[in-house]
């Protein structure tokens, strides 16, 4: 790709804005430690969803959904569609238990309502989600994408990328990372919707005026959010409409509720309304990356379908022509600002984990001025190793499907618990710690039986006819029935101790004078209703 000067420029600008914002928006020298992994418990609603769109949204969303637009068409906005109702859960559900519970971490939540143990082993887990997902995988896409574009070597973009993220998340915590999640999820946006119409208007130029001509010139159903089994994408994707509402929500309890990369946002929420109403916006935000980021992929089958050999350039390839100089490097600091709001979100988790989880553990009497200082080692240990990790993505034959594949992998006995957990008070400490084992061990088994990396081959994929989806659903039936039966072997747990970590009756969540439109129900009720007018207008 063509770079100028004024792109150039453009992109040092936001480089060196983004790091001088993120250092200067905390200049206390001696933070607490609520102050630094969780901003002092100020922040407000807005900030909190805008917060977590853009610690979701990575570089692998932008040119992955972009691909896969190009080669499937609006299903694969369902990735994002799916997850406006996990987090109707977590806003709904889970926010209000950790608000009340004061938590710092998901695993502290998790010693609340089970015991050490539990808290423990998802600590163990979201570490290595944190590390080997969100910021290893997300470095090496970040960089073959500014390779593509910039011709930078990719272990040179991976080391200043990582340096530039790791010195604001490192001085300023949360509240860093939070204020410039929020300027990174405007230039995100901005530079995704300036694509998209600059497309739209491209295929116009074309003679194409109507939806129905515009069906014409697609492949068949690419402009279909949901399919049958005996559909194409069906049959040789495993992307069923019934995949998507089995399996997608399981992998979105993971992320999107019990994740501490993701979750840390509402944590830091000033008021139980604000850790509520934070999700609800980001979930509305969700609805834009079918529109702005598959769509185009969509338009460029179209436009480009003669000079895209390999569905991965589809993004580079739409940049480099459709925009012109200037919106170039516009869209370059868009997806900076995807790589690194997500890899800061990642660091901080990380930090939050390892001070909070293991170190305060081991040493209660640890200071807040230690905890920070530990917090910041971590992040720098974290990064390093996260650099060595990335250099071994390129071994991956499709990077956003081995993310979802290794989520699949640990987010079943995590959903079963924390789900189960809240609504059955019958469910033991031991039924916790066995499904979230067990469920483990089964999860990754099957992850590398299937994966053509380690087995040679994908053994229930194409063996037994289960595609990924499916399996991630299967999997966790298993580890609720585990739990169930686990729970009814073992003795009931403390009704002291479950009081406030569990529903008395889940129908309290429909109890209660309800409080004009700010209230929680009537803002999830508005957005479900829009998700189901969005799905019966695309479906």
């Amino acid at each position: 790709m063509n770079i100028s000067t004024v792109d150039i420029i453009i992109i040092l600008i936001y480089l060196l804005g983004i790091m001088l914002v993120g250092v200067l928006s905390t200049r206390k020298a001696n933070m607490t430690g609520e102050q630094y992994f969780l901003a002092g418990r100020k922040l407000g609603w807005a900030t909190i969803g805008a917060a977590l769109f853009a610690s979701n949204i990575s570089t692998i969303h932008l040119t992955g959904l972009a691909a896969d637009g190009f080669n499937l068409g609006l299903v694969a906005g369902n990735w994002e569609w799916m997850a406006t109702f996990t987090l109707l859960l977590l806003g709904l559900i889970f926010a209000p238990f950790y608000f009340k519970t004061k938590v710092s971490t998901l695993p502290e939540f998790l010693e609340r309502r089970f015991d050490s143990r539990s808290r423990t082993f998802l600590a163990f887990t979201a570490i290595i989600g944190a590390l080997f997902i969100h910021i290893g995988i997300s470095l090496y896409a970040g960089a073959i994408v500014f390779e593509k574009f910039f011709g930078l070597n990719v272990y040179v973009s991976i080391i200043v990328i990582s340096v530039i993220t790791s010195i604001y998340t490192v001085a300023g915590g949360l509240k860093a990372v939070v204020i410039t999640e929020n300027i990174q999820t405007v230039i995100l946006l901005s530079g995704s919707i300036i694509l998209t119409v600059i497309a739209i208007y491209a295929v116009g130029d074309t003679g194409i005026s109507s939806i129905e001509e515009l069906k014409a010139a697609l492949k068949p159903g690419q402009l279909e959010m949901l399919h049958s089994a005996d559909s194409e994408i069906g049959k040789n994707h495993g992307y069923t409409w019934y995949a998507f509402f089995l399996g997608y929500p399981v992998l979105g309890i993971w992320y999107w509720c019990t994740d501490q990369t993701i979750v840390q946002r509402v944590l830091g929420a000033a008021t139980q309304r604000d850790a509520q109403a934070g999700p609800f916006f980001a979930g509305l935000l969700k609805i834009l990356p079918a529109f702005i980021l598959v769509l185009p992929g969509a338009l460029a089958y179209v436009l480009f379908k003669d000079q895209i050999a390999h569905p991965n350039e589809t993004l580079p390839v739409l940049i480099n022509e459709l925009l012109p100089i200037g919106l170039r490097g516009v869209f370059a600091a868009a997806l900076l600002a995807a790589l690194m709001s997500t890899i800061a979100a990642a660091l901080n988790s990380c930090s939050s984990l390892v001070a909070m989880d293991i170190v305060k553990r081991l040493r209660p009497d640890t200071s807040d001025k230690a905890q920070v200082k530990i917090g910041r080692y971590t992040a720098v240990v974290v990064m390093i190793v996260a650099i060595l990790w990335s250099t071994q993505g390129g071994s991956f034959e499709s990077i956003f499907q081995a993310i979802n594949d290794m989520a699949g992998a640990i987010a079943p006995p995590i959903s079963a618990v924390f789900l189960l957990g809240v609504f059955y008070r019958r469910g033991t400490k031991e039924a916790a710690f066995y499904t979230l084992l067990i469920g483990f061990i089964l999860g990754v088994t099957l992850f590398m039986l299937d994966f053509e990396t380690i087995s040679g081959a994908k053994y229930i994929t194409n063996g037994l006819g289960i595609p990924f989806l499916m399996r991630t659903w299967w999997v966790f039936c298993f580890c609720c029935i585990l739990f169930l039966v686990i729970s009814l072997l073992t003795p009931r747990p403390d009704e002291e101790q479950i009081a406030n970590t569990t529903f008395e009756n889940p129908m309290q969540l429909f109890k209660g004078k309800l409080k004009g439109l700010k209230d929680a129900r009537v803002l999830a009720l508005g957005l479900l209703v829009l998700m189901v007018i969005l799905y019966s207008v695309f479906g």
